[in-house]
């Protein structure tokens, strides 16, 4: 659908793939048409998760810094909020998503996982927020996302330092979810996703909204926002079907209604 980003579909697996050779560099072009990935993603029912993948050598290296290297502070200040909001597209599809990583996944590529509901990582791969380094700081959710995600100390160490960090460290800190051997990275990640291509679709949205919203309200606030949710779900055709399977003791047939 783009030049360098494309979503293809199979089997309720919707993957959006990048192809900008020789390390998915995350130019101004790349970034909006992850945008539009997204929304296509967002708007095709016969879409039931996703999966953003880089391909089989590197997921995505960072943004351009050639393109960012003669910016001004009046040039980046009108571009962030786009930056922002367009790896923020891939945080807000409301179906399963997961990252699988192979290669590289730094900077603007590191946000582009941490959007993402999972990240399943390759033996080899190599993770970080490596801005500081070039005097400046994550700012397409990096700073945000990933002390979520793994906590202010580990997120300011990663964010401050710089540096890489390897699959295994990725794992135990909470930045990785799966490890898989590099030609395996996208088999697992439709492994991890499969669960959920049959299951209630909006049941799947109110949970990732009740989760992802809650993280930005105090616990009163997030605790109403689960109830107006989950109350919700009482007109669906598949909280019906759901309560009648579970009652007959049969396996449910969702329809995503």
């Amino acid at each position: 659908m783009g030049e360098f980003v494309r979503l293809e579909t199979t089997d309720g697996i919707g993957t959006i793939r990048l192809e900008r050779p020789p390390m998915n560099a995350l130019n101004t072009q790349v970034q909006e048409e992850l945008r539009a990935a997204a929304a296509a993603a967002t708007a095709d029912p016969e879409v039931r998760a996703v999966i953003v993948y880089g391909g089989e050598k590197v997921f995505a290296a960072g943004a351009d810094i050639k393109e960012m290297a003669d910016m001004s502070y009046v040039d980046m200040a009108a571009r962030a909020a786009d930056l922002s909001s367009a790896l923020g597209a891939i945080a807000q599809i409301p179906k399963p998503v997961v990252a699988a990583i192979t290669g590289y996944a730094l900077g603007g590529g590191c946000e582009l996982a941490l959007a993402c509901d999972w990240r399943v990582v390759a033996e080899d791969a190599k993770l970080g927020q490596p801005e500081i380094k070039l005097g400046i700081i994550p700012g397409a959710g990096g700073t945000q996302r990933l002390a979520r995600l793994v906590g202010p100390a580990r997120a300011k160490d990663l964010i401050m330092s710089g540096r890489m960090v390897d699959a295994q460290e990725a794992l135990r800190i909470g930045l990785a979810d799966r490890i898989a051997p590099a030609a395996e990275v996208y088999d697992a990640a439709v492994a991890l996703v499969r669960p959920y291509l049959n299951g209630p679709v909006q049941a799947l949205r109110a949970a990732k909204l009740a989760v992802d919203g809650g993280l930005e309200m105090d616990l009163n606030s997030g605790l109403a926002w689960e109830s107006q949710l989950f109350a919700a779900l009482f007109a669906t055709e598949d909280r019906r079907e759901g309560m009648a399977a579970f009652v007959a003791k049969r396996k449910p047939d969702f329809t995503g209604r």
